[in-house]
């Protein structure tokens, strides 16, 4: 499987041009020629930062619609998967490595898929190389 499971971290990086790193650039540049996946709580993930945003005056509406349109024309693939049979795994992950139930999300899903994970999160990054799902290289 080509590909790499992507989390917030970078995607909204891709928003903010003061969070933007040479990784999420990369990781936005790869999706060129490559594919992403998220779980379904990725784009409520999204959103949420995009309207908190808004209300702290770093975007205006308008932006927040324009990343949107920009994300939405991305190869980025939701993944929906019976939430009855990912919840343990996830709930195992988050107790393993003191993660958030977003980014056991993530992680599982790349550790399922057997693909790489896309993040700039510390935590995760570590909890991941525990488990043996690397980490997606530019």
């Amino acid at each position: 499987m080509s590909g790499f499971v992507v989390d917030n971290s970078v995607v909204m990086a891709w928003c903010f041009e003061d969070g933007q790193s040479a990784y999420a650039r990369s990781a936005l540049d790869a999706l060129a020629h490559s594919e992403a996946w998220v779980p379904p709580l990725w784009a409520v993930e999204m959103l949420n930062v995009l309207l908190v945003a808004e209300r702290r005056g770093r975007l205006l509406p308008t932006q927040s619609a324009r990343f949107v349109d920009l994300v939405r024309g991305l190869p980025i693939q939701v993944v929906s998967d019976s939430w009855s049979w990912t919840a343990p795994r996830v709930l195992a992950h988050g107790r393993a490595f003191s993660l958030s139930s977003y980014d056991a999300t993530y992680l599982e899903l790349a550790e399922r898929l057997g693909v790489s994970l896309a993040t700039e999160d510390g935590q995760l990054v570590r909890a991941a190389n525990a488990l043996g799902v690397q980490i997606w290289a530019t």
